[in-house]
């Protein structure tokens, strides 16, 4: 522990500023200033180096969170970015996106302000970049092996790494145009620029990482293909079969599921010709009535992009009752908490709505004009309809953003002849193999929608699985086990 009575000397815990709202409305850079190293030092202090450090359990990845803290507060930046990618191959995309359940289970919570360990994750690795340390780490040895990734979102990065660094052959398939996945075209630019994404590519190529983007693994490049080009295969290509809303009136023109908005506009971002001649892209919310069905994270991001594009008027709509404003007696310490948050993008304005249940789209013209909804409450488990509370909230754009469901099976999934858990994901073993010998699977596609640390943890466990396979033994770190066993 740097400081023995840094939690007592800095009882405040202080995060960057955001930018100021009609500012950030005017771009699509990230919404935080820059944060002093001083002052990040500060609160690296705070942590207390508890004697067990609950944050590990926190964290899928088992991030050395104490180690690198002490290392912080003692500027010894180049020593915290060797901890930190010792268990995170990429700490810029969780130290911007994940929801830090490490933050919620550290001990200093229990009565003050937990550290603020993801700020100090993310100016770790942005300082590490700025003073060159982040290098290409290419292996000694070659192994003559050759793996195949199918998907490049966090799991299948995290996979494609490890391998490569083990010495492997790695090669990794992407359906869309650019590599990224739900990191390159899901999150928008104000939550996490692309040169982040951009500048780690870099250093994978060099490390020997072969990417091949726009390729349909099971249309482009058969199965069988596959299996005889490739030792073996690692699937990572997400839960991307979304959850509908088939309510009367779904049909109309104008209600889009929100992974068929939210690309357009880091599309724009990106420099591509698909906007029209007011510089809009194929679905905008400028000038539009828009209502978000759904209150999580992408409700937020298309919250967010719709401000950025002049929505006329924004409500989010979620089923859930308003959760308290403090941590709920249902989610006690060490466990996330539920209770309110305000995103950045909550905090540009547009109205939440809790407890309502969309059930009809009304249209006009062959496009959605307005919604019928009611108030509901749950009992027993289920929700009930409050009678009396029947309204129509007039729309031009309905957005859902619902969540998904499970992996899409139709095509390469059926054809390898996986098999599936009882809740549609793909079923695998403690080594994250698959029920097709040499197949594993990483990420949400074996684990359901998750957040990015376990995907990244589930990329880093899959590589462990593959390089076992492949020679007999590993010496790749294997932080998790697989939430669900495969059904036999």
């Amino acid at each position: 522990m740097g400081d023995p009575s840094g939690f007592l000397k800095h009882t405040h815990r202080e995060t960057p500023a955001r930018r100021p709202v009609p500012l950030r409305l005017k771009d699509w850079r990230e919404v935080y200033e820059e944060f002093s190293h001083d002052t990040l030092q500060a609160q690296a202090s705070r942590c207390m180096d508890c004697g067990i450090p609950f944050c590990h359990n926190g964290c899928p990845l088992g991030n050395l969170i104490p180690e690198w803290n002490d290392l912080v507060f003692r500027g010894r930046w180049r020593d915290a970015i060797e901890r930190l990618h010792a268990t995170n191959n990429f700490p810029e995309f969780t130290g911007r996106l994940c929801p830090a359940p490490c933050e919620a289970s550290c001990v200093l919570g229990i009565n003050q302000d937990p550290v603020t360990i993801k700020q100090v994750e993310v100016e770790i690795i942005d300082n590490a970049f700025d003073e060159g340390w982040v290098v290409p780490l290419p292996p000694e040895v070659l192994t003559g092996k050759k793996v195949a990734v199918v998907g490049s979102g966090p799991a299948g990065l995290a996979a494609a790494q490890q391998l490569t660094r083990a010495g492997h052959h790695v090669t990794v398939f992407e359906r869309a145009d650019r590599i990224g996945g739900l990191l390159r075209y899901g999150i928008p630019e104000f939550k996490m620029e692309k040169r982040h994404i951009d500048r780690r590519l870099e250093q994978m190529e060099a490390e020997g990482t072969v990417f091949r983007a726009g390729v349909n693994v099971g249309v482009d490049i058969t199965v069988e293909q596959l299996r005889e080009d490739f030792d073996a295969v690692v699937l990572a290509g997400g839960a991307t079969a979304w959850r509908d809303l088939p309510v009367p009136g779904r049909e109309l023109e104008g209600i889009y599921q929100a992974m068929e908005f939210l690309p357009w506009a880091n599309r724009v971002q990106l420099g591509d010709p698909v906007t029209d001649d007011d510089g809009q892209p194929p679905i905008t919310a400028k000038g539009k009535k828009v209502v978000i069905i759904g209150g999580g994270d992408t409700g937020a991001d298309c919250l967010g992009t719709s401000h950025r594009q002049g929505a006329a008027s924004v409500h989010q709509f979620e089923i859930m009752p308003r959760p308290p404003e403090t941590r709920a007696e249902s989610t006690p310490w060490p466990t996330y908490p539920l209770m309110f948050r305000v995103s950045s993008a909550h905090e540009e304005g547009g109205e939440r709505v809790f407890s309502v249940n969309t059930e009809a789209f009304v249209g006009e013209n062959g496009h959605v004009k307005a919604l019928k909804v009611h108030e509901v409450v749950m009992k027993a488990g289920k929700f009930e309809k409050v009678e009396g509370t029947d309204f129509e909230l007039e729309a031009d754009l309905v957005l859902l953003a619902m969540g998904f469901v499970g992996p899409e099976k139709p095509g390469l999934l059926t054809d390898l002849g996986v098999e599936f858990t009882d809740r549609g994901n793909v079923a695998r073993d403690d080594d994250f193999q698959t029920t097709v010998p040499g197949v594993f699977v990483a990420g949400d596609m074996g684990r359901g929608q998750s957040l990015i640390v376990w995907a990244i943890a589930e990329g880093r466990a899959a590589a462990a699985g593959v390089d076992r396979f492949l020679t007999g033994e590993t010496a790749l770190p294997v932080p998790i086990k697989p939430t669900a066993a495969p059904q036999r």
